[in-house]
């Protein structure tokens, strides 16, 4: 059993990808997937706006500079394979642009959403 302090931080975390997934639609996305899972990795968010495929990874901090922080090498590279997945399983976007997002949140502010965070291989 989780203890408490870990069920508020996924709450937290969970409240952080639905604000994310609100802030998106408000900005003209549209929402294919959330918490993508697949044996290679996880995506938090998968949205599409006109051309673009956005691969975006939500990090929930206290503060924004160790949210932005706490996303590491191996996390970028385990995204971007479950992105590969996600194309090769639906086939329809695979023309798309695929770009890698970072939505940073913090308690009582808006979103900080960076776009093309990283690329693939960094």
């Amino acid at each position: 059993m989780a203890t408490p302090a870990r069920r508020r931080a996924w709450n937290f975390g969970r409240f952080a990808e639905g604000l994310c997934v609100w802030v998106l639609r408000l900005h003209g996305y549209r929402i294919l997937a959330r918490d993508y899972r697949t044996a290679v990795g996880e995506i938090d968010i998968v949205a599409r706006r006109w051309n673009t495929l956005a691969v975006v990874e939500v990090k929930a901090r206290r503060d924004l500079a160790k949210a932005a922080e706490s996303l590491t090498r191996r996390q970028r590279r385990r995204i971007a394979r479950a992105a590969a997945a996600f194309l090769m399983s639906h086939p329809r976007h695979a023309g798309l642009a695929v770009r890698f997002d970072l939505m940073l949140v913090r308690p009582w502010r808006p979103p900080t959403h960076l776009k093309g965070a990283w690329r693939e291989g960094e």
